[in-house]
């Protein structure tokens, strides 16, 4: 299973950005997938997942802000972030769960939030 992440880059503090990040491979389903970042100095965390049901999940620091959504046909999650701010700034990472518990990640796409 390989990801393939983009969309990231230089945006001023409340702009928008919409990252991409697309999956393939040989499988048929998939349990979630979802963004993580990690900011310079800081420990990679959760930005926001979703189930291939379309349950969701967010970080109490993007809630109303980012929202995250997927194409299961084309086995892509998309995560549109608004209202960005300096704190947003990061790589930000994709990654799918399988049914059988197996985790990938993709190559990281970074934004930059700043004026």
């Amino acid at each position: 299973v390989q990801l393939q992440a983009s969309g990231g880059g230089l945006v001023q503090p409340g702009g928008s950005l919409r990252l991409s990040c697309a999956a393939s491979g040989r499988f048929i389903r998939f349990r979630a997938m979802g963004w993580y970042r990690q900011a310079p100095g800081k420990e990679r965390e959760l930005v926001a997942t979703i189930t291939s049901g379309g349950d969701t999940n967010f970080a109490d620091s993007v809630k109303g802000r980012f929202t995250i959504s997927r194409d299961n046909a084309e086995r892509t999650v998309y995560l549109q972030m608004n209202t960005l701010k300096s704190e947003d700034t990061a790589v930000y990472y994709c990654n799918i769960r399988m049914p059988n518990g197996g985790l990938y990640w993709g190559q990281g796409t970074l934004v930059t939030v700043s004026s």
